[in-house]
C-alpha cells in the first residue's frame, strides 16, 4: 500500500515551513551567539524566540500548522498519532528541581506529554505512540506511522518529532562532552568544531494514497521505505566501520525497491562533529555513487536532536516539491570527496533519502519520491 505525505507542520529557528525553506535557499542561518542563562557563557544557538521555547508551545504550533496545511477538519476520531522527542519535557523537570514551578503539575512533564497533547488537540481515539530514539526519533516516528497505514491499522497518521532542548543541563552536558561548537555549525567542513543546539521539529500527515485521492489532497511525496538498525557499540560514538548504518541503508533500499544509483539527493545528518561527519561521509562514499547530491541543513537551523530527522524529512520533501537541493550552510573548506551543495542547486530530483544517527548507535534512513 502506498503511503503519501499530505501535510507538513514545521518550526525552526527561521519560523514555519515556508520561512525556513526561504531562509535555506537564501543561504541564511538562524543560528546566533546568545545565552539565555546568566550562569553560562554565550554560545551559538538556534533559538526560535529570545527565550527558550516550551515543548508544548511548539507542539501546539506545529499541530495547528499541519492541520491547516493538510486542509483537515477536527475532530479526527480515528487518526493515529506518533509524536516523539528525545528530551521530552526535560526543561520543566529542571525547573522543578531548582524549586521553580508547581510540583502538582508533574504529570505534564512526562515523556509522552507532546503525543498526548496532540491527541487531545485533534480529538483522536486511535493509536497514540511516543517513540524515543535519540536523534533518530523523527525518522523512527515517520517509519512507524507508515507501518500503521501499511498494516491497515490506520488510514491517516500524524507523526514526527518536536524538541525544546535549550536547557542548562543539556548545554552543560554537551559542553562537558566536548561536542558543542564555539564558533558555529559547519557540517562536513575541514575545520568544524562541533554541533550547535537548536529548537524545533516537524510533523506530517500521512495517508494511504487511496484515502488521499478520495479527498483530493495535495501530496508532497510518497514514503517508499525505511531502514532502522543499532550499532550496539557505544553510548555516544558511532561504530567506526559504520556496519549497522550501512545495513540500515541496504534495508531502506531493499524495502523501497531502489538501487543506490537511483538516489538523486541525500539529506545528511551532518552534525558538524568530528566523528559523525567522518563516519557519514564514509557511509555515503561506500554505498552511493559520487554523483548523488548531499547536504545538511543544520548549519542553518542548528541540531534539534530528536526533532532533527523530522526537519530533515520536511526539507527533503520540499526539495522534491521545488526540484531544488538545499545548500549546506556554513561549509567553507570541504574535507570529504562528496558532491556537497554549496548553494541551492536546481536539479531533477525523483528519489531522495533522509539520514539520522543518534546516541546509542541509532541509525534511521527513510526514502521518499514524487507521488505518481
Amino acid at each position: 500500500m502506498n503511503v503519501v505525505v499530505t501535510g507538513i507542520g514545521l518550526v525552526s529557528a527561521f519560523g514555519n515551513l515556508a520561512q525556513s525553506w526561504k531562509g535555506l535557499v537564501e543561504m541564511r542561518s538562524g543560528i546566533r551567539f546568545y545565552q539565555p542563562f546568566s550562569c553560562l557563557e554565550s554560545k551559538p544557538i538556534g533559538l526560535i524566540e529570545p527565550q527558550p521555547s516550551e515543548l508544548l508551545t511548539l507542539t501546539r504550533r506545529v499541530v495547528a500548522d499541519v492541520i491547516e496545511d493538510a486542509e483537515l477538519e477536527l475532530p479526527l476520531f480515528d487518526c493515529g498519532v506518533v509524536l516523539g522527542s528525545s528530551r521530552g519535557n526535560q526543561a520543566q523537570w529542571e525547573k522543578l528541581a531548582a524549586g521553580q514551578g508547581e510540583i502538582s503539575n508533574w504529570l505534564n512533564t512526562l515523556p509522552n506529554v507532546a503525543a498526548v497533547t496532540m491527541a487531545q488537540m485533534i480529538g483522536t481515539q486511535g493509536i497514540v505512540l511516543a517513540p524515543m530514539a535519540a536523534c533518530a526519533t523523527g525518522l523512527w516516528a515517520i517509519a512507524r506511522g507508515a507501518e500503521l497505514i501499511q498494516s491497515r491499522r490506520c488510514d491517516r497518521v500524524i507523526c514526527g518529532a518536536i524538541e525544546a532542548p535549550i536547557t542548562p543541563l543539556t548545554l552543560i552536558g554537551f559542553e562537558r562532552m566536548g561536542a558543542l561548537a564555539k564558533d558555529g555549525c559547519f557540517p562536513f567542513d575541514r575545520d568544524r568544531t562541533g554541533l550547535v543546539l537548536g529548537e524545533g521539529g516537524a510533523v506530517f500527515v500521512l495517508e494511504s494514497a487511496e484515502f488521499a485521492k478520495q479527498r483530493n489532497a495535495k501530496i508532497y511525496g510518497r514514503i517508499l521505505g525505511f531502514g532502522l538498525t543499532a550499532d550496539g557499540y557505544h553510548v555516544s560514538a558511532p561504530e567506526p566501520e559504520s556496519r549497522a548504518a550501512i545495513e540500515a541503508v541496504k534495508q531502506c533500499l531493499k524495502r523501497s525497491q531502489l538501487r543506490s544509483q537511483e538516489i538523486d539527493y541525500i539529506h545528511a545528518h551532518g552534525t558538524s562533529t568530528q566523528l559523525n561527519d567522518q563516519n557519514e561521509a564514509h557511509l555515503i562514499q561506500t554505498c552511493f555513487s559520487d554523483s548523488v547530491w548531499v547536504s545538511s541543513t543544520k548549519g542553518a537551523t542548528g541540531h534539534t536532536l530528536g526533532g532533527s530527522g523530522a526537519l530533515g524529512a520536511a526539507f527533503a520533501l520540499m526539495a522534491l516539491k521545488e526540484q531544488t537541493v538545499p545548500p549546506n550552510i556554513g561549509l567553507r573548506a570541504l574535507e570529504f570527496d562528496l558532491r556537497i551543495a554549496r548553494s541551492p542547486q536546481s536539479a531533477k530530483l525523483e528519489k531522495v533519502l533522509c539520514f539520522s544517527f543518534g546516541f546509542g548507535g541509532q541509525n534511521a534512513i527513510v526514502a521518499f519520491d514524487q507521488s505518481t
